[in-house]
């Protein structure tokens, strides 16, 4: 990531007092947000990662975290409600 994207999660991460996330911690974040909304609808990709934020989970464990779930909440799944 760069760019102004970049420098505002530097900014925005200096101002909470941590360290902004390592490339690799961005692309399962953005992963995460991607799985999140495309399993449900876009509100659930922010709220996602604050859960992440939350659990204190690192992002690449939450990322097969939210796979696994949109896997099973998926309308076609084997013993799904929808």
């Amino acid at each position: 990531m760069d760019g102004p994207a970049a420098r505002w999660v530097a900014r925005f991460a200096a101002e909470l007092g941590i360290d902004p996330p390592s490339p690799d911690e961005v692309e399962s974040l953005l992963a995460l947000a991607g799985t999140a909304a495309h399993a449900s609808e876009r509100t659930a990709a922010p709220l996602s990662t604050w859960l992440v934020g939350r659990a204190g989970l690192p992002p690449d464990e939450a990322h097969r975290l939210a796979v696994r779930v949109a896997t099973e909440t998926a309308p076609c799944a084997p013993g799904s409600d929808r």
